[in-house]
């Protein structure tokens, strides 16, 4: 993508040509799961139980912890788009708010370095 392009030519691409990465894919479910688990080996620590006993116990917290994370990522996202579109409407209703900038070389902008003798 070009940064010589508007605002507006840049809103109007969305999500063409983006993927998301592996871990953002599946972050709620990794650290879900880690979580879950995590805290029913705490819970049969706690109570001088083996560390593993009781797997359904673990199982439900893992799934559980997983589905509560991926439940506020999918309301994150939501509450994201909806914040994009709201800023997308206005800068179609103000363009003149968002005029393209000129592109600079760096010669026009630093000075030539000369050294001192």
């Amino acid at each position: 993508m070009s940064s010589q392009m508007s605002a507006i030519e840049l809103l109007k691409l969305g999500d063409q040509g983006r993927k998301k990465p592996f871990l953002n894919q599946y972050w709620p479910q990794i650290i879900g799961t880690t979580i879950g688990v995590s805290a029913a080996v705490f819970i049969n620590y706690q109570t001088r139980r083996p560390p593993f006993s009781g797997i359904q116990k673990h199982i439900l917290l893992g799934g559980g912890m997983s589905a509560v994370l991926m439940y506020v990522t999918k309301k994150r996202e939501e509450y994201f788009a909806e914040k994009d579109a709201v800023f997308r409407h206005y800068i179609e209703l103000h363009p003149e708010d968002f005029p393209t900038s000129e592109r600079k070389k760096i010669g026009d902008i630093l000075e030539p370095w000369v050294p001192v003798r």
